[in-house]
């Protein structure tokens, strides 16, 4: 793609203002990007017919979620070694997600396989073993939408089958050749998330020639490929994954210009929680302690228009959310 365009994000309105994606955020300016380096900004008018409605379509619920405010995925990890929570609810995973709920968590993301930067692979049937039974439990009392975080098939369609309602895959349905056909198979909704490489070596080295432009283009692949399986626009989150096969200058440059796939036509979700550029730019070794980090950079996301956040602190990250939902209130 030879022409990229970001929308400049305002919180307020005028004659010549779109709404954003048919949420709390406008825009009356659009920074065109190139490849080349030549750039310019330019009237939201004078944008193609196609891609400002791509910019300006109200994004369908997600889950039964709506899209035009600020939303919550709660994280929580079946795992004995993800990067922050890892074996904190061994034994009492029902019981940790009903809290999450409690506190206003909108979604609940289960995963059972790290995949922090070193994380080690866990085969399908362990993975399995590990989600499953929180997923029926919840089911069983009723509790939705539930999320699926893995990046295999097999899993996933257990999942699906079980009861979860979105196939939130971190290789945006690359890993195995089957999670595609399963995804469109299933009904679900889904999220496509950038990364590089696997667990295991993604932060060696990465690299890119753009880091925006590239992982705006492999989104922008993954999304048509979605699309022409039979996954409709409006089930599709993606996610460029802060922290997945980047340096710091990557993440800065990605959330400094996230507004940017918006013209993915697609809601879009941010995960930032605990993660190690906070720890990096703030001097916190202990991710438990990010909490502060994680909203500023979160509260920046729903300054450019971001629909949902992935969040392990669930009740403070809700409060933020009020506030800033106060602020952005229209008169």
């Amino acid at each position: 793609m030879a022409d990229y365009f970001r929308p400049l994000v305002q919180s307020g309105h005028s004659a010549q203002a779109y709404r954003l994606a048919g949420g709390r955020r406008w825009f009356a300016r659009v920074e065109h990007i190139r490849r080349d380096g030549i750039g310019e900004v330019i009237p939201a008018d004078e944008l193609p017919a196609g891609v400002l409605a791509r910019l300006t379509d109200p994004r369908p619920p997600i889950c039964g979620i709506a899209m035009e405010q600020p939303s919550i995925m709660g994280i929580l990890n079946v795992t004995p070694d993800s990067f922050s929570d890892g074996g904190k609810h061994a034994g009492a995973e029902v019981e940790a997600a009903m809290r999450m709920l409690d506190a206003g968590a909108d979604i609940i993301d289960i995963g059972g396989e790290s995949t922090r930067p070193g994380a080690a692979y866990v085969e399908a049937d362990t993975e399995s073993d590990r989600v499953l039974p929180v997923i029926k439990a919840l089911r069983a009392r009723g509790v939705g939408p539930v999320s699926i975080d893995t990046r295999k098939a097999m899993v996933a369609k257990a999942a699906l089958r079980a009861g979860a309602g979105l196939f939130n895959d971190v290789t945006a349905l690359t890993y195995d050749a089957n999670s595609l056909r399963v995804a469109a198979e299933s009904g679900a909704a889904v999220c496509l998330m950038h990364s590089v490489g696997t667990p295991e070596e993604m932060q060696d080295n990465p690299s890119y020639a753009n880091a925006l432009l590239d992982v705006f283009d492999f989104l922008h692949e993954r999304v048509e490929a979605c699309v022409a399986a039979g996954i409709p626009r409006g089930k599709i989150m993606v996610d460029p994954g802060i922290g997945f096969g980047k340096t710091m200058a990557h993440n800065l440059a990605l959330l400094r210009g996230i507004s940017l796939f918006h013209s993915l036509g697609c809601a879009v979700l941010l995960g930032v929680s605990r993660k190690g550029m906070i720890g990096e730019i703030a001097g916190e070794p202990n991710p438990e302690r990010r909490f502060a980090g994680s909203i500023a950079l979160g509260l920046e996301g729903l300054n450019q228009g971001v629909q949902m956040l992935r969040v392990h602190d669930i009740a403070q990250s809700r409060q933020a959310l009020a506030l800033w939902g106060a602020l952005n209130a229209e008169s």
